[in-house]
This record gives structure tokens, sequence and C-alpha cells, in this order.
């Protein structure tokens, strides 16, 4: 029986999970709800991601193209829904849990560069596929069950070479090893009906180039209705049985809930013939339906004062409020709020909020805004949480409106500012090359005793994920610290954690906790703040033994 560890009898099983008819429809979220049942029922599970672009890795990218860069303990900047995986999962994932394009084509190029193909002609087939398949295999080595999600939409001509990968993958593998689910839109006409003609077009693209899906999962605003079912069965060459509905729900958590329901995670187990091995029902794991259908005694609304107008670019921060909210027992409501029109049309929104919080990003668009916003809470004694670049401009707010700085700035945002608050640091005044300077992955701060930071993370230490180049320049930490403001947590010479000492909760991390945070373990950051913005926690008490984060 699986105790959710790898189980090496049992060998390892993959689930490809393809999309069709139009790209975003949440074929992330179907697969990682797939994988957060299987991992209920005792197996041990890991999942892939493949992104059929160019670019080597989401690094360089700009949220409108694809939503937040997400990053890895490692330090791999990747696409957002490995974000999603490793909130659903509860694992933590590497950089080879993302395959792109540009990783598998400069690879291979690299090698042909060094003489490892001996003179061969260097083709798409076998070369490129070979690597392909090479990087699914070593991602899943360890694991029961390996879902690997292919990025766009069947048809497009970037993914070709991931699906012929996958159609020798299966071949190369034992019968009842490999699974096949494709994820597509059934619209509805306007006389209420629902058209499968989309989902039928969709498979026979699939099948065109050799791979016949063996479930279909149909998005839709309500469950498809059992003639649409058994339509799409007939048409797509699957049993009834095969097709299943993924329906809108309220909270993208209550998916798993939903897919259960539709008996999904039984028929996935069947079908890969590791239904023996399933914990029984009554022993499975049970906490993701405790947590998500919890009660909650009431709500808040929390600013997030951003400059890009796209949810999916702050999408671990949304989540991240929503876990301590599930810890918290209430439903957390996101004003919006952005920061390049705050001064001229969104003020009065601050004013509705129990608590600020200000994202990191690149780019001086929108500073001033968020700089406004960060002043806002601090004269206002409004719970204030400052991430990574929103951990800079707190210092530049306190720069210029506490110390009376009127030109301080970052370096980066303006080379020129005479009171560089924020700057390189010294050792990195030498890199040149973009981006070998930037601060990537999990690394360790010190937490000085008797802080609010220690009573957030109940520790004098803690590990979390960075993303940034730029830091506090140590030269003016002494007149910084000054008046109010400490620097709580730091890692040698660089300042990870701010505070003020005079506000109910004011906290600043040059780090990013909401890559960290999970349905079942809630970001001590997020979760400090939303109890101080329940009155749970007040930072100026912290001398009271009662008070805890």
């Amino acid at each position: 029986m699986p105790t959710d560890e790898y189980d090496p009898e049992m060998g390892r099983k993959f689930i490809f999970v393809t999309g069709g008819v139009m790209s975003g429809l949440g074929k992330g979220i179907t697969a990682a709800s797939t994988g957060r049942l299987l991992k209920n029922a005792g197996f041990d599970v890991t999942a892939v991601k493949i992104d059929p672009y160019l670019n080597v890795d989401a690094g360089t990218m700009n949220p409108y193209e694809h939503g937040e860069v997400y990053v890895l303990k490692d330090g791999a900047e990747v696409d957002l829904d490995l974000g999603n995986y490793e909130r659903f999962l509860g694992v933590d994932m590497t950089a080879d849990h993302n395959i792109t394009t540009g990783k598998t084509y400069q690879h291979v190029i690299q090698k042909e560069r060094d003489g490892d193909y001996l003179g061969k002609t260097v083709q798409i087939i076998p070369h490129v596929t070979e690597d392909i398949k090479r990087r699914i295999r070593e991602a899943a080595e360890g694991t029961d069950v390996c879902i690997v999600e292919v990025g766009g939409t069947v048809g497009d001509i970037e993914s070709m070479p991931f699906l012929e990968s996958l159609r020798q993958f299966a071949s190369e593998e034992e019968d009842g090893d490999v699974l096949f689910t494709h994820v597509t839109l059934v619209p509805y006409s306007k006389n209420g009906e629902q058209k499968t003609k989309p989902t039928q077009h969709s498979v026979k693209e699939l099948r065109s180039i050799g791979l016949q899906p063996d479930i279909l999962v149909g998005r839709a605003d309500d469950k498809l209705e059992p003639a649409t079912k058994t339509k799409i069965a007939q048409f797509c060459d699957v049993p009834d049985a095969a097709v299943f509905s993924n329906p809108d729900v309220p909270d993208i958590y209550h998916v798993p809930l939903m897919v259960e329901e539709e008996g999904l995670d039984e028929y996935v187990m069947e079908r890969l013939g590791i239904a023996d091995e399933a914990l029984p029902k009554e022993d499975r794991d049970s906490r993701w339906r405790e947590l998500v259908t919890a009660d909650r005694t009431g709500s808040v609304d929390i600013a997030l004062v951003g400059k890009y107008a796209l949810e999916d670019a702050y999408m671990s921060i949304h989540e991240a409020l929503k876990h301590a909210g599930i810890e918290c027992g209430v439903d957390v409501n996101i004003l919006w709020v952005d920061s390049d029109e705050m001064l001229d049309k969104h003020e009065e929104r601050l004013k509705d909020a129990d608590g600020v919080v200000v994202p990191g990003g690149f780019g001086s668009r929108g500073t001033g805004g968020k700089i406004e916003a960060i002043r806002y809470a601090r004269e206002n004694d409004i719970p204030f949480l400052g991430l990574c670049l929103g951990f800079q401009m707190a210092v530049v707010e306190q720069a210029r409106n506490v110390l009376g700085h009127e030109d301080a700035h970052s370096a980066e945002l303006d080379p020129d500012t005479p009171y560089p608050v924020i700057d390189l640091l010294p050792e990195q005044y030498e890199v040149d090359e973009m981006g070998g300077t930037m601060r990537l992955g999990a690394h360790d701060t010190d937490i000085d005793a008797g802080t609010l930071a220690e009573a957030v993370y109940g520790d004098t230490s803690c590990t979390e994920r960075h993303r940034h180049r730029y830091e506090v320049n140590p030269e003016l930490i002494d007149e910084l610290e000054s008046e109010g403001l400490r620097f709580s947590g730091r890692a040698e010479n660089r300042m990870e954690i701010l505070e003020l000492t005079n506000h109910p909760f004011f906290f600043g991390t040059q780090f990013h906790p909401e890559f960290r945070s999970r349905p079942d373990r809630a970001s001590p950051p997020f979760l400090g703040f939303l109890r101080a913005v329940l009155g749970e926690l007040d930072a100026r008490e912290l001398g009271n033994e009662e008070v805890t984060a």
C-alpha cells in the first residue's frame, strides 16, 4: 500500500495533458487537480510543464506576455503553472520540471557544436525529440506518477516537436503506463445548447499526428449534459466513461473536488493499472477538502497596488493571501489598484482597504504611486506588506518623507539620484552581463530576536526565494534606521526584512515569500499581515507575551 513515497515495484506512470480549441482553458489546473487526487490516494506525484516558446526560460518575459514569472528553489524562472503544481501537489520543483523549446534547442545545438553527434545531420527527429523524451524521464525519476502538461493548443506549429515526442514516448513505454488526457472547450449556442463540434475538430487534429486521447475533459460553464458526453464519446472514439466535466467553480481549489465527484481519479487509476495499490477511500488524505470547504467567519478587503492590469501578473500573491485567509477563516477580497493611476483615480480605494500590499516588479513605471500607497499605509496605521520592489520603495519612502531626502531613490530606477538608498553592492560593480548579478532562488535570512520578524516566523531564521538585483545601500543603514525603521532580517551585508517599530504592522521583505505559500501552509508574512488586519497582531505590543503571530 503506498505511503506517498516512490514505489519502485509499481513502475513509473505518465499522464500527458494536452489542450484544444483555445489557450487558457485551465488544463494546468485540471492536471494539478488530477495530481492532487492521486496524491490523496497515496501516490508520489510530480509534474512537468512543457512551454513551446523559444525563450530558454520565463525570466525575460513581460507579465503581459505570460503572467507572473514563478521562481523555484533552485533559482529557475519558470511558467506560472509550476506555481500551481507546487501549491496543489505540495512539492518543491526544480528547473528540470520546466521544458521549453529554447532550452531544448540550446542544448542540442551546443552538443552539435561540441561534435557530440559525430558529424551527423542534426534534425528535429531524432535529436530534438530524443532530448525531449530524456528530459521527461529524468524529471519523473523516483516518482510513481508524472503528469506532463503541454502548453499551447493542439495544432500550434510550436508544439509539433513535443507532440511527436509524446507519440514516440507512448510507443516506447509499456502498455498501460501512459495515459493521454485532452482538455477542450465546450461552448454554448445562443439557445443554450452545449456544442461538441470544437471538441470533435480538436481531437481530429490530435489524431492526425498520431495521438488518440484516452480521456476527454470538457471545460464549460456548467457540467456536461449526459447527451453531450455521449456525443463526444461517439465522435471522438472513447468510452462514455472517459468523458468528464470540468465546469466553472468559485475557486480553483475546488476543482479537485469537482473532478473527484466526476470520478476522474478512479478512472485514471483504473486505466493506469494502479487502482489496487491506492489507499482505500476511507484512508485517503482529506485535508484538502477540509481546508477549502471550511466555513469563513467574515471577509477583509486588501488593496494590491501594482502596475500590471493583469491578475495573472500577481497570481502567487493572490494565492498567498487566500492561503492566509483559509488559516484565519476569512475570505480575502482583492482591490486591484493601478499604481500608475492611483494618485488621480484610485486613492479612494485605499481608504476602503483593510490592508495594503505593494508587490515586486521591474522598471520605474508606477513607482510613484507605490510610494504614495506606502506613505498612506504608514501615516494611517494601515497594515502594510511590501514585497521585493515594494520593500525597496518602502525604504525610499522612509528616506524621502521621514528623513527629508526628497531626491532619494533606487539607483536602478534613477541612476542620477544623489541619495541612492537602493544600489548595487560593491562586489557587483564589475559584473556587466545581464542577469549576472540577479539573486535568484532560495537563500537564508538571519532574523533579530525580539522583533516583529521573529514573531511572524516564530524563529530567528528563514529560507525564502529571491528575484532581484539591487539591494539596500549598506553605507546608509545607520541613517535609515534612525527614525523607527529597523532592518530585522539580514544575510550578511544584505538587508532582507524591514519593519517599523511604531506601527501596528509595517513589514517588508526583499524576498518573495508568496512563492513558498501553500493552501495548507500559509506564508508567515502573509499570515502575520492578515492577522494584523483582523486585529489579532499589533507590533507595538510585542512586549506583551500574549501577542503572537
